[in-house]
């Protein structure tokens, strides 16, 4: 055994090759079947101008110690921490340096694919300083939080109310006399809870506490409030505040817990763009319009439907590639060749693989076309909104929730079941999937419960088809769920033309189903309701339904729009529309019971839809690995021996392997403590030693 002192050895691998065909040329082989374009599409997603500032900030970022991940995966919490903290002080430099805009940060933030303790200062904290408040305040706050002179994060969610906003319980009543405002945490419950950023970071805080002006409860409302002090960080007098512990994933963010003791503020920290507490009566001056605070929920939902498709896209890249250079077992009755030598045969060929990935490939792409439809709808309703016009505003805001609900548990799940595709090295941190699930995780939950978001989407949905049936909705250019009601009313007897398989192709036809698919449910729901009388709480499960089947007609429609609009090659409009065809079928197909159900499908059209997805399978394998490439996420971004762009998977993932920590030395830290002596106690027994018999049985 080596000497202690020689025991900062680092164990590394001999110079071996894999068995061939190695994972670069089986990549360039998956490349050469493509059948279009891939620039093409890249460019057609992002735009080639996109595409240049990310290979010029990627460049800048490979170069910057403070933007390194080596060591990502064997990071501790502190270490977390301190790197996050780290990088968020050198993109401020760097964006000086080189005169980034919004777009070059929200490029860097992409790519280094990591929240920080300063994540919500830019994604809350700006944000509501910007919207809600006045020139006043946007001078008092905004200008010295938009230089990083003061850090903020969002305060809202309690340990004892997360949803329910209206049961919050902090409060802030209005001091007539001094004309400030006492800040109050009640109950242990009303302890703010869960706020990114909170926990070491801010020194200000957005403060959602219940409005009490001359002992009346006018509801949550928001404050700007300083917590900690400018000059040495420390808690203010009446504050306490600390980190809430390690969680499940996300913990490079520093998420934590504040209470208030009758912490008294100023009257300018009531943000006061909307409504208004008079000075010295505490007269309480309404909003002009009470919807005008949706635009910023809009706002955050519509982004996180929009990372969406990041997510899906980077499980299905690093779940292709690493599909395409995996090879497990014979094909007997289609062996794999490969000069003139048969191979084992890539996992991507295998049907069941396809099943489980391909569909994830389409379903990044409907996201990413229906996440711009979001973000083109909320700018445009904001327009409207400036000029008193709120017509978008109620299926805009019940669309977001809803989709918001639907496409991250889209994304969860498809993360998840990427991860088991890769086998057990998917279980690795190498692989690229285990820090991205438990940092993506959360998403399921904040900016509202999944399940209970969808019943703010099934509220509309169903005011929407009682305004039909009384007559008073008509078919409209920009409201498609009034169209698909209306429709519906028109013929509820209607069913699926469709004679053959092929007939499902046509995107009409999908439309047509989705479309009474959910007006069906829409419509059973209201007869539940208001012809028998039942209960909001016993229909939970049907209205989480017909939410998820108008989200779906949403993407469905969406991706076929998209494929219509834009000028495509030929052959790029032919693998988008195989794709689109993919999603809407692979979705049709796990929701069959509501088609059945609602009568527009026959059980032998339900064949021919599982049918059909099986040759769609079949017709975009392969463009597999060219759809991914498509995505444009570099290595850097990934993060994965499994999934690079050069397919060296197994020379990354060893050499990924000699970086871990415990592989810096010869003999763990425990030996002499631990093992030594159980070993030793051996070597001294009476009885024969371990050695002398491996020694006789060599003899």
């Amino acid at each position: 055994m080596a000497l202690l002192s020689d025991n900062n050895v680092p164990t590394t691998f001999p110079d071996l090759a894999p068995r061939g065909p190695n994972g670069d040329v089986l990549l360039r082989a998956e490349r050469a079947r493509a059948t279009f374009d891939v620039n093409e599409l890249s460019r057609y997603m992002y735009t080639q101008e996109y595409l240049d500032r990310m290979a010029k900030i990627l460049d800048i970022l490979e170069s910057e110690p403070a933007f390194d991940k080596t060591n990502r995966y064997h990071h501790s919490r502190p270490e977390k921490i301190t790197a996050s903290l780290w990088k968020e002080k050198r993109l401020i430099e760097l964006r000086r340096e080189h005169n980034w805009d919004d777009v070059d940060v929200s490029i860097v933030n992409m790519l280094f694919d990591q929240s920080t303790p300063l994540t919500l200062h830019s994604q809350m904290f700006l944000p509501t300083l910007l919207n809600q408040t006045t020139d006043e305040q946007k001078k008092l706050f905004l200008e010295p939080a938009l230089k990083h002179h003061i850090i903020g994060c969002y305060a809202q969610t309690e340990i004892g109310h997360g949803s329910n906003v209206q049961g919050l319980e902090t409060t802030a009543t209005y001091i007539n006399e001094t004309n400030e405002f006492e800040i109050h945490s009640p109950t242990l419950t009303s302890s703010k809870w869960w706020i990114g950023g909170l926990g070491k970071a801010a020194n200000y805080a957005i403060v959602m506490a219940r409005l009490i002006l001359n002992g009346k409860d006018y509801g949550p409302h928001p404050f700007c409030v300083q917590i900690r002090s400018l000059v040495d960080h420390k808690p203010l007098k009446g504050v306490t505040v600390g980190d809430i512990g390690p969680k499940f994933g996300f913990n490079s963010v520093d998420n934590g817990f504040i209470l208030f003791d009758h912490y008294r503020v100023p009257h300018v920290s009531f943000l006061a763009k909307y409504s208004q507490v008079k000075p010295g009566s505490g007269e309480y001056v309404k909003p002009p319009n009470a919807k005008l605070s949706y635009g910023t929920m809009v706002w955050v939902r519509a982004n996180i439907v929009l990372d969406v498709r990041m997510v899906l896209a980077k499980a299905a890249t690093i779940a292709v590639r690493y599909s395409a250079v995996r090879q497990q077992n014979y094909d007997a009755s289609n062996p794999k060749k490969w000069e003139g030598r048969v191979i084992e045969t890539p996992v991507l060929d295998y049907t069941m693989q396809q099943y489980r990935l391909l569909p994830t490939i389409a379903t990044a792409y409907a996201c990413f076309f229906t996440g711009q439809e979001m973000m083109r709808l909320y700018h445009l309703n904001q327009a409207e909104m400036a000029k008193g016009n709120f017509d978008l505003l109620a299926d805009l805001h019940a669309s977001s929730s809803g989709l918001k609900s639907l496409t991250t548990t889209m994304g969860i799940e498809a993360v998840e079941d990427c991860r088991r595709a890769c086998g057990g090295h998917g279980y690795s941190m190498f692989s690229g999937f285990g820090q991205f699930y438990q940092d993506y995780l959360p998403n399921v939950t904040w900016e509202g419960d999944n399940y209970l978001l969808t019943q703010q989407t099934a509220r509309y949905l169903l005011k929407s088809y009682r305004n039909v049936i009384a007559g008073k909705a008509s078919v409209s250019e920009y409201n498609h769920t009034s169209n698909y009601l209306i429709q519906y009313s028109q013929n509820r007897t209607a069913t699926c033309p469709a004679a053959e398989p092929a007939d499902l192709l046509n995107p009409e036809s999908i439309l047509a189903a989705f479309g009474f698919r959910a007006a069906f449910g829409i419509a059973e729901v209201v007869s539940l309701l208001d012809e028998e009388g039942r209960s909001w709480n016993s229909l939970l499960v049907e209205i989480n339904r017909i939410s998820r089947a108008h989200c779906q007609y949403m993407l469905v429609r969406q991706f076929f729009v998209s494929i219509q609009q834009h000028g495509l090659s030929p052959a790029l409009k032919d693998v988008l529309t195989k794709l689109a065809c993919l999603f809407a079928l692979h979705t049709m197909e796990k929701e069959l019971a509501d088609f059945l159900t609602s009568g527009y499908l026959s059980s032998a059209q339900a064949k021919m839809v599982k049918a059909q997805v099986i040759r769609l399978l079949e017709e975009i394998r392969p463009n597999a690995v060219a759809l991914v490439d498509a995505f444009a996420l570099p290595d850097y971004y990934l993060n994965s021996a499994l999934g690079r762009y050069d397919g060296k998977v197994y020379e990354a993932y060893t050499k990924m392997a000699e970086q871990e920590p415990l592989n810096q030395t010869l003999v763990v830290d425990g030996y002499e403590r631990f093992i030594k002596p159980l070993v030793h106690d051996g070597l001294k027994s009476t009885t024969p030693t371990i050695a002398s018999n491996l020694a006789q049985a060599k003899l």
